[in-house]
């Protein structure tokens, strides 16, 4: 019997993204599967009911009727709890959990039996790069977020010689280099903005160099073992911070945009712009903090507004920009769910190998139980 794999409609506040595109309902229906699309989607990603039936998908009417015997369901956000509890026994559910943070869904999935995997969990490793929708997501960001900077900032970005002066070019300094921060470092130079870039993880120095923009670091010897193995930031020592504060601190007066990008997995993001140093910041000037859903970046922050301060400064906190570039976004996160699952489904049928590496580091329930030690810890 042929796998069925069901997408609901995302019920998250904000969420315009979703699951799977035309071109992946096909994908899964040449691996044998079956899909069932609930009506409305793709309406966030400008992908009408009418195109997901073309590509071989079943339109169904509402989440239960499209939940309804689902051997794997795919899903941008965990699902909701009218969408947990029409699961069938032993389903598979894929998305991105936000699993250090959403525990109720998490032990909900567990409750109902689930086998739920974690999009954020997927591995870095080389066979599991195109399964990557943290980086798929994050390049977006990065993108979008200069986007906003430019909106929100009230000059031009590139310098420009006109008749009646010149104009300067916008100062952007990024902090946080990684998938995210490399493309607002590329965006930025692009649109002709002065861009300065710093990350703790020494690693970087060479990438931001490369796409044209000036590294800023105190390059002691804790800087030179900032990194994991598996290429994220360490948390760094007070002493450590206060030095990149003072440097920092010194560059961020000098700024017009300030995009900020660090994350460290199943912590709250680190504040790297303090009130303090927002306040010395010239009238007009922008920060956009990537990381507010997660705590913020940026002292002052707020998720899902834009704080003006005394000083007349801009905090943008937008939340999901990956939602607001939601046509590519859903593309993007489309495919690498495509290779994901293409993981657990061999000649047509459901074969679940939670011993495969990249399933294994995945996995957040099972049999009932939580089984990831760093959720279940």
């Amino acid at each position: 019997m042929a796998v069925a794999i069901a997408v609901t409609r995302e019920r998250r506040d904000g969420e315009t993204r979703c699951a799977v595109t035309p071109e992946t309902v096909k994908k899964f229906v040449a691996m044998g599967a079956t899909v069932t699309v609930e009506a409305g989607t793709g309406a966030g990603s400008s992908i009408p009911d009418d195109d997901y039936a073309a590509a071989g998908a079943t339109v169904a009417r509402d989440t239960k009727a499209a939940l309804s015997g689902a051997d794997i369901v795919l899903k941008v956000r965990g699902p909701t709890a009218q969408e947990t509890s029409a699961l069938k026994p032993g389903a598979v559910v894929v998305a991105m959990l936000d699993a250090y943070r959403e525990k109720e869904t998490v032990q909900a999935l567990a409750g109902a039996g689930a086998t739920a995997f974690a999009m954020e969990f997927v591995p870095r490793i080389s066979r599991a790069q195109v399964m990557d929708a943290l980086s798929s997501q994050a390049n977006l960001a990065g993108y979008r977020a200069v986007i906003e900077a430019a909106y929100a900032y009230g000059k031009g970005f590139p310098m420009m010689m006109t008749a009646a002066g010149t104009v300067a070019p916008a100062k952007v300094f990024i902090m946080g280099v990684g998938v995210a921060g490399l493309q607002a470092i590329a965006t930025a130079r692009r649109l002709g903005a002065v861009v300065t870039a710093t990350d703790v993880r020494p690693a970087t120095k060479e990438q931001v160099e490369s796409l044209g923009a000036k590294f800023l670091a105190v390059e002691d010897e804790e800087f030179k073992n900032a990194q994991t193995a598996g290429g994220y930031a360490k948390p760094m020592s007070p002493e450590y911070q206060a030095k990149q504060a003072v440097l920092t601190g010194e560059h961020i007066k000098k700024q017009d945009i300030v995009i900020t990008t660090a994350l460290i997995p199943g912590r709250a993001a680190p504040v790297l712009v303090s009130a303090a140093q927002v306040a010395t910041m010239k009238p007009g000037s922008v920060l956009i903090d990537l990381a507010v859903e997660a705590g913020g970046n940026v002292e002052g922050a707020k998720a899902g507004e834009v704080v003006t301060t005394a000083n007349g400064v801009s905090i943008v906190g937008h939340t999901n920009l990956p939602g607001r570039i939601a046509a590519d976004a859903s593309a993007l996160y489309a495919k690498n769910l495509v290779a994901f699952v293409g993981l657990m489904i061999a000649d047509g049928a459901l074969a679940l190998d939670l011993e495969d590496e990249i399933l294994k580091a995945a996995a957040v329930t099972h049999g009932g139980a939580v089984v990831h030690e760093g959720v279940r810890g």
